[in-house]
């Protein structure tokens, strides 16, 4: 009998898909729509494109002024924070409006990098020092909420899932290994997920206008596809990133027993 049940869901514009294997379709049912639910609400608290949600209030905030947010708002800031901190200020996810001049292909020069936030440190807000900085949580956003999905499907007592934000990001918990195939334009390679996040940065069918290095003398990406495993859905996705950015000395020295990379050269992919 086949205990895998698969669900699908639209939102964050990518398609969120899960793969429950449990003895219990009822549990699995109710894990779904729990997820389902709760993919919306975080859709509508990160999302810098949806009007009234705290990342779009952020970005309106002007010169000295605060604002009080959600949890998790504040607890995927905080994510985003350690990521700038862990990638030495690769990942950041305070580039929203260069991010967007990018991905529109604009002609004309980026806008400046200006402005400057401050996370409270001691409760859910943040602090306008000065106007000008504009958050774009899409480097870890989906990530964090692949985690938030796992919390919801280990309350449900679900056994094994495959968490999956599109093609970029996945995540697997369990007794169970879920073959993922890594692709890039000249090669193709499998591998086995099990109890890891990966999550992929690079062209081919991901579009990478998105990364934006914080460095303006650094080109925008250093390889074609990047993929990387770590422990954490969130970690992962801004890893990734970051990642593309590396050089491959970089890369073998953040390579160990926490992440693992892959890396598209010429025709194959390589585990660094």
């Amino acid at each position: 009998m086949n205990h895998t049940h698969i669900f699908q869901h639209e939102a964050m514009k990518t398609t969120y898909t899960l793969r429950l294997i449990s003895k219990d379709r009822v549990k699995a049912e109710n894990a779904k729509q729990q997820c389902i639910e709760r993919i919306d609400t975080l859709e509508s608290k990160l999302s810098r494109h949806h009007e009234g949600s705290d990342i779009w209030l952020i970005n309106h905030l002007k010169t000295d002024e605060s604002l009080f947010i959600s949890e998790d708002s504040y607890a995927c800031l905080r994510l985003a924070l350690e990521a700038h901190e862990l990638t030495a200020g690769l990942f950041d996810s305070t580039l929203g409006r260069q991010i967007e001049h990018s991905k529109v292909l604009a002609k004309d020069d980026a806008p400046p990098i200006e402005g400057s936030l401050r996370i409270d440190p001691d409760r859910p807000a943040v602090h306008c020092l000065e106007a000008g900085r504009e958050i774009d949580l899409g480097g870890i956003g989906k990530g964090y909420t692949l985690d938030a999905l796992k919390d919801i499907c280990l309350d449900w007592e679900v056994e094994s899932a495959l968490l999956s934000s599109g093609a970029s990001t996945h995540l697997a918990y369990g007794q169970h290994a879920w073959p993922i195939s890594l692709h890039s334009s000249q090669s193709s390679r499998i591998i086995q997920l099990f109890n890891m996040a990966l999550s992929a940065s690079g062209n081919g069918t991901l579009d990478n206008n998105h990364i934006i290095s914080p460095d303006t003398n650094m080109p925008k990406a250093q390889h074609e596809r990047i993929w990387l495993t770590t422990k954490s859905a969130a970690l992962a996705d801004a890893w990734s990133t970051a990642a593309l950015l590396m050089s491959r000395n970089e890369l073998e020295e953040i390579s160990g027993d926490q992440i693992c990379v892959y890396l598209a050269e010429a025709e194959e992919i390589t585990q660094i």
